[in-house]
């Protein structure tokens, strides 16, 4: 264990957000590496604190990505907006909720939709591979308003393989391929780390010298990232989707049921 004092705290979790914000950029699921990395340097802080600290820093890395894909990646607005919308209000719900809620039955229930996701994604060997046809019309709007209300307030309640959720969401209903689906992510993901920060921080006491460190880590992780993905494309973020996912499947199994 790891004690929060000198300087090796501020190594350590720069580069865990270095890496996190690289992987999220690519395919999401970055809390895998920050939020763990936080907990095991700051074992005894208040989880609201760790998770606002973690918030401050993903938000600046995920910014970042979304800048990068917005100037390279063709994007479906009739999608993105009204997701993101709904993303803005309902992550501020479920950070509200989880301050009198515990949400002890969803991390139980959390490996088993990861799996569902994998086994969906590895099964279909063109899943993602390039752009389909997906709901249309009034439908679209509504489709895309629920998805960023539900990942909205799940990211706020509990967070874990958000961005991973929206990427196979937006390519399983929307039809997007998994790199204009990564870069949607990371926009709606930046509305729902903003929504979440307006109740953590008035709420919570984020660790602001540690948080600045991770940012800037995180930054540069996340353009490293979004470069990536965008000079490698949809097959390459495919793959780091499905090592995220299993990833996120191990360590939900060992939080849920083995800690």
């Amino acid at each position: 264990m790891i004690t929060g004092t000198g300087i090796e705290p501020y190594f350590i979790l720069a580069l865990a957000a270095l890496f996190a914000g690289l992987l999220d950029a690519v395919a999401g699921g970055g809390g895998l590496i920050q939020i763990p990395a936080l907990f095991e340097v700051y074992p005894q802080a208040a989880p609201a604190t760790l998770f606002g600290t973690n918030k401050l820093a993903s938000i600046c890395g995920t910014g970042i990505a979304a800048r990068t894909f917005w100037k390279t990646v063709p994007l479906d607005f009739a999608v993105l907006l009204p997701a993101t919308v709904c993303a803005l209000l309902f992550s501020f719900v479920g950070a509200w909720t989880m301050s009198i809620v515990p949400p002890d039955l969803f991390r139980k229930i959390l490996p088993l939709i990861l799996a569902l996701v994998a086994a969906h994604v590895f099964r279909n060997k063109d899943f993602g591979a390039q752009a389909g046809d997906g709901v249309s019309g009034r439908k679209k709007t509504i489709s895309a308003a629920l998805l960023g209300a539900v990942m909205g307030f799940y990211d706020g309640f509990l967070g874990p393989g958000t961005g991973s959720f929206l990427v196979f969401l937006l390519v399983r209903f929307f039809g997007q391929d998994f790199l204009r689906a990564s870069a949607s992510a990371k926009i709606i993901n930046v509305a729902c780390n903003l929504a979440a920060l307006v109740w953590f921080v008035p709420n919570t006491e984020p660790l602001w010298g540690i948080a600045v460190v991770m940012a800037l880590a995180n930054m540069l992780g996340a353009s490293l990232g979004a470069r990536l993905a965008i000079k490698e494309g949809a097959a390459f973020v495919r793959r780091v989707f499905l090592v995220a996912v299993v990833s996120l499947i191990a360590k939900t199994v060992w939080d849920a049921y083995l800690r």
